[in-house]
């Protein structure tokens, strides 16, 4: 028989209601401290969310991301961004590169004067640099994307709502979105404590964090409509932890897997995609938590409606067997 790796014994009998109070205390706790933290410190926003100024880059040479950074450094420009760009039109010599410069205090997009002292800066490290566009991004603009990043999520949100609403109980929908917001509000509390910088690619991040919670806890719900046909006198509770106990696997090993990606993507993804990077890492581990200790509790709390549960036997009359 071939050797397999189990992460999780074949059969487990873990109560993830034993210490329920806590567990959603826990979760209710550091969504709270999320909130605070956003309202206190705020967020530390990129160029995407405060204006700014991006500048494409163009060369024959080979983009050196470090090279360009180093020699940025001395303008003291504050927020910048720089990647290379790749697709599959350019040319073999085609090298792009977008840098993101954010606005200084007071300004609205990086001064003409600036500019000139970064493309002067910049041909110092390759005289075969070119720059094809620069575009600015003002505070209106700034504006009107957050706005529409909040209203991706929140739009995300209702729309699993609805489909688990309609697939499921809306015991289980109410559970779930719940979690969600909890995974999303939670990673933005961590960004704005560490004030790690907040920009569209952080957003991508958690409408990604979305789908992956949603995908987990729904194998879960799906598992447990199946018991509460199979099991209906069984109390809620010991279903609720038996179809836990029956997916457990599949919750560690799809976590653990994606957790491996994530990580080395973390250490050795470069800085580009290191935001984004950190978010799902994060994401992935909330989601692990909220649906296991979060999502369920709500549904407990809430119940279930089983009216397909057998109904109790009536006692025969005491007069039944009495011939008339």
């Amino acid at each position: 028989m071939a050797w397999r790796l189990k992460l999780v014994p074949a059969k487990t009998t873990f109560d993830f209601f034993k210490h329920q109070w806590i567990t959603f205390s826990l979760s209710i706790g550091m969504i709270v401290a999320s909130l605070i933290c956003v309202a206190v410190l705020g967020l530390n926003f990129g160029v995407d969310f405060k204006g700014g100024t991006t500048i494409r880059t163009e060369s024959t040479e080979a983009v050196d991301v470090a090279e360009y950074r180093e020699a940025l450094a001395a303008l003291q420009l504050g927020d910048v961004s720089i990647s290379e760009v790749r697709d599959p039109s350019f040319r073999a010599d085609q090298h792009v590169a977008q840098i993101r410069i954010g606005a200084r205090e007071g300004e609205e997009a990086v001064t003409p004067e600036v500019i000139q002292e970064i493309e002067e800066a910049l041909k110092a490290v390759d005289p075969a640099i070119t720059f094809p566009s620069v575009e600015s991004v003002g505070p209106k603009v700034s504006g009107e994307l957050i706005w529409k990043a909040v209203a991706a999520i929140l739009a995300g949100s209702a729309a699993i709502l609805v489909y688990i609403w309609m697939r499921f109980e809306w015991q289980m929908a109410v559970g779930l979105v719940a979690a969600l917001l909890h995974d999303v509000i939670v990673t933005v509390g961590i960004f704005s404590l560490f004030q790690i910088r907040f920009d569209l690619s952080i957003v991508a991040a958690l409408l990604t964090i979305l789908g992956y919670s949603v995908n987990d806890t729904v194998v879960i719900f799906d598992r447990l409509r199946e018991n509460l046909a199979k099991y209906k006198a069984m109390p809620l509770r010991e279903m609720m932890n038996l179809t836990t106990n029956e997916t457990l696997s599949r919750t560690v090993m799809t976590a653990t897997s994606t957790l491996l990606v994530l990580i080395v993507l973390l250490i050795w993804g470069g800085d580009v995609i290191r935001g984004f990077v950190f978010a799902m890492t994060l994401g992935v581990v909330l989601g692990t938590w909220s649906t296991l200790y979060m999502a369920k509790n709500i549904v407990l709390y809430l119940g279930v409606d089983r009216g397909d549960k057998p109904k109790p036997v009536k006692k025969a009359s005491e007069f039944a067997d009495i011939d008339a």
